[in-house]
């Protein structure tokens, strides 16, 4: 269709395989011709991906590999990504491999070092992920690039139906970081999950009814769902991160059950108030982070380009709202019979 390239103002190669070689095999043929780090795109996606903030993560963090992640609605069936909070990847996890896991998978969009082709010796049939992905993982080669932005296989003809409408609405484009984002910011206890005191353990963690049907609303409107929420057990010496995150695993994977998912996750760790037995002294400090300050909201912000103008604030605290009313969002307060299900039909309809 494009020949080669010319009209475009570049130009374009073309590898023809005589057999078929899987997903990284006709890379060999790239070996001894690619000097740079390069991109490296599944042919079935549609996207609209600011490539420089991707290429910013990937160089920063001096990665052999680095792979577009993000949450997806069907995550009980998919591979999933396990990622430490800065990035690097921990695990590659087939469907069903763990009870709790976050909800992020490979979006088939990757940078890749030449250096992952001095290995390849002869023409044969490979397999990207298997054999040059996650051997990397070992030596902490492979990093993952979190984006809520918009890529999407379209593999089946339901798939490219949905596509269809969504370059129609125009929420393909609009995902782009380089514009600027919508959200709806999700308190956690009493907002998503039943409020118990304390969460120490995954066990004590309930959706409220209606929440995964509410988040996935926010998902399909094209706003960012974003849970900011203050952990002060980790202060305290009652939770770890490792525990802390096992809990919000549980989280992501019953939302994920619903088809529902949280685009990030943004806690405050700290707790001013020292004389706790097990404390941790590090995090009992007066942070810019802890509600009612909106410095979570603020990170969200800058991370992801939002127009916190444009954004809302959901929770059951005065905490909360103070917070979202910080950051210059509109807030709702749940409550005497307002719950989740009311507060987003509310922002999406406009009532």
């Amino acid at each position: 269709y494009y020949g080669d390239g010319h009209s475009l103002g570049v130009q374009i190669t073309y590898i023809v395989e005589e057999t078929p070689l899987g997903t990284a095999g006709a890379l060999f043929y790239l070996k001894d011709r690619l000097k740079e780090d390069f991109l490296l795109l599944n042919g079935d996606l549609i996207f609209d991906v600011d490539f420089s903030r991707l290429l910013a993560f990937h160089r920063e963090k001096g990665a052999l590999a680095t792979i577009l992640v993000h949450p997806n609605d069907h995550p009980y069936d998919s591979g999933l990504i396990d990622a430490e909070e800065d990035g690097r990847v921990r695990a590659w996890l087939s469907a069903g491999e763990r009870e709790w896991v976050t909800n992020l998978v490979n979006a088939g969009i990757h940078v890749l070092s030449p250096k992952l082709l001095e290995g390849l010796t002869e023409v044969r049939k490979r397999n990207l992920d298997r054999e040059l992905l996650k051997p990397l993982i070992g030596q902490g080669g492979l990093w993952a690039y979190r984006s809520p932005e918009y890529v999407k296989d379209m593999g089946t003809p339901e798939r490219i139906r949905q596509v269809e409408k969504d370059l129609a609405t125009g929420l393909v484009r609009r995902r782009n970081l380089h514009r600027k984002q919508r959200a709806v910011f999700l308190d956690r206890d009493g907002t998503l999950n039943r409020y118990v005191g304390f969460l120490r353990s995954p066990k004590q963690l309930e959706l409220l009814p209606g929440a995964a049907e509410a988040v996935r609303q926010i998902n399909r409107s094209g706003y960012l769902a974003i849970l900011v929420t203050n952990q002060p057990v980790i202060a305290r010496g009652e939770v770890s991160w490792e525990e802390l995150r096992e809990i919000h695993n549980k989280m992501e994977t019953l939302l994920g059950r619903e088809g529902a998912y949280l685009d990030d996750i943004f806690i405050c760790p700290h707790h001013p108030d020292k004389g706790f037995p097990g404390e941790r002294p590090e995090y009992k400090i007066d942070c810019a982070c802890r509600k009612p300050k909106p410095g979570l909201l603020l990170q969200a912000a800058e991370k992801y380009n939002i127009d916190l103008a444009e954004s809302w604030m959901v929770g059951d605290s005065a905490r909360d709202m103070e917070a979202g009313r910080a950051a210059g969002c509109r807030t709702v307060l749940l409550g005497e019979g307002k719950t989740l299900s009311n507060a987003v039909r509310e922002i999406l309809t406009g009532e």
